[in-house]
């Protein structure tokens, strides 16, 4: 038990401290821009962000993992903030913490297993595409004063790693922060700071139960919202404990990581929070700046929250050119540049698969939705190449008035059309024997498509007969073939 605590949480002290440290700084901004997405006060992204980076280092199945208020979660409240108002958001917070605890006892993370490489790849960048172009408005109509800091940002964030001795032991984007704030407000130049992003809060959240009626009327009104916060909210996590997985090269608990997500989701709605889930972003930072453990994102919540009560005069003053420059490092650290390489050596179904992925997510703005499109053509390329492996041979046996067709291969909806093709019903035998001791059949689709060919063989006065079924084909043929029941095969015959 000690050794398990020690390696989760104080096996990596420094470089958690330091990597929670940026994470808060970097965290600062985002939240607030996502509370003015969905229509709220900058506290309430500050609060969920604490919060949900507090309670998550606890309870969720990724250590390293940063978790606050996400823009993809942000646009789903939209709606709801403006119909309804914020307590309503509270309401549909709570209910969706409650929601993702049960995805969680529900084991639905292991649906994960069905969401293939290319579709990984894809999201990743595509994120990283929507992390640079969220920077670009502090880049458009300003002077050159930001584009100055940006690339001195940029040039400490790649180069300090080279300093003899320290490079290596301070995280670059922090030294970054630091030296550019400096510069900032020593030379009193007029760019935007975090300040200008909105008024931080100076008190610390208090506990706060949503003032909404609790009957069935609301249950109608925050469920559909909830619902949605809850798959967005639980596929980007699980999306991102891949990639930091990846990362670390070490293995997370999702199922646990759903039930912590819920767990952080209520926390946040209980004092005054939006629901959240993993991010992405803030997660390479904390990988890319030395984080490992739970303490890293424990270190990120408590610092956020005493930066914008206690220091909120001088976090104001960071320059968000600074901000920009970790942003854009976080940027191209997370795309894959390696897929662009592999597009001539990979098969054009799995580049397709890996493009849609990133067009639809990148056009939408909606991760949820471009994974969806990602999955359904990888699963429609995976059945149509199992589908084409199904081979029927026949041969003629007894001086040619008995043939035998022997079929090898998997028989489902996407070869169904194939298999029923492959007999010859005008052929004059006395009994066909078809040969299934090497086939499967998977679905109800297979098994109307084999009542068909023995019903047409039938017809034509031809006696049949199946040998080899397995015993899970069996089952299925058993249960829900008709051939054999001549009420049922008359009805068919019937309706055609």
């Amino acid at each position: 038990m000690y050794e398990s605590i020690k390696q989760t949480w104080f096996s990596n002290i420094k470089g958690d401290t330091l990597a929670g440290i940026v994470v808060a700084l970097a965290l600062i901004p985002e939240a607030i821009a996502f509370s003015i997405i969905a229509g709220v006060d900058p506290k309430v992204g500050l609060y969920a962000s604490f919060c949900i980076a507090v309670v998550i280092a606890f309870t969720g199945g990724r250590p390293g993992m940063i978790s606050g208020a996400t823009g993809a979660m942000a646009l789903l409240m939209v709606l709801l903030v403006r119909e309804h108002g914020l307590e309503y958001l509270l309401a549909a917070t709570l209910l969706t913490g409650v929601l993702q605890i049960v995805a969680g006892y529900l084991r639905l993370a292991e649906l994960m297993r069905f969401v293939s490489r290319s579709v990984v790849t894809g999201f990743v960048n595509a994120l990283a595409i929507l992390i640079f172009m969220a920077q670009l408005p502090e880049l458009t109509n300003v002077t050159w004063h930001v584009y100055a800091m940006t690339i001195a940002g940029l040039g400490i964030i790649y180069l300090f790693p080279y300093v003899p001795k320290i490079g290596k032991s301070i995280p670059s984007p922090l030294v970054c922060i630091v030296v550019l704030t400096a510069v900032y407000m020593i030379s009193g130049m007029d760019i935007r700071d975090v300040g200008d992003m909105g008024e931080l809060p100076d008190t610390l959240p208090v506990f706060l139960w949503p003032d909404v009626p609790l009957n069935l009327e609301t249950l109608m009104i925050i469920f559909p919202t909830a619902l949605m916060l809850t798959v967005v909210g639980l596929l980007e996590s699980m999306m991102t404990a891949t990639i930091v997985d990846d990362l670390t090269d070490t293995p997370s608990d999702k199922n646990r990581e759903c039930k912590g997500q819920g767990i952080a989701n209520i926390g946040s709605g209980l004092i005054g929070g939006m629901a959240g889930c993993a991010m992405i972003g803030q997660s390479v930072i904390n990988v890319k700046s030395g984080g490992r453990t739970r303490l890293s994102s424990l270190i990120s919540g408590v610092v956020l929250l005493m930066m914008v009560v206690f220091l909120s005069d001088w976090v104001s003053q960071i320059p968000m050119a600074a901000l920009v420059a970790v942003m854009i490092m976080v940027s191209i650290g997370t795309f894959s540049w390696s897929s662009i390489r592999d597009l001539k050596q990979h098969p054009m179904s799995t580049n397709i698969v890996m493009l849609a992925t990133v067009v639809v997510t990148v056009l939408t703005h909606n991760l949820a939705i471009g994974v969806f499109v990602g999955v359904l053509l990888a699963a429609m390329n995976f059945a149509n190449k199992v589908g084409n492996i199904l081979y029927i041979g026949s041969e003629e046996t007894d001086e040619g008035s008995r043939r035998i067709y022997k079929v090898v291969g998997q028989v489902f909806f996407a070869s169904s059309e194939r298999f029923g093709e492959s007999f010859d019903f005008k052929e004059t035998v006395q009994k066909v024997t078809i040969d299934l001791s090497r086939a499967h059949f998977w679905d109800i689709t297979a098994v109307q498509t084999l009542d068909r060919v023995v019903i047409k063989f039938r017809r034509e006065g031809t006696e049949v007969e199946l040998i080899g079924l397995n015993e899970a084909s069996a089952t299925i043929v058993d249960r829900y073939a008709i051939h054999d029941d001549p009420a049922a095969v008359e009805k068919l015959m019937g309706g055609h």
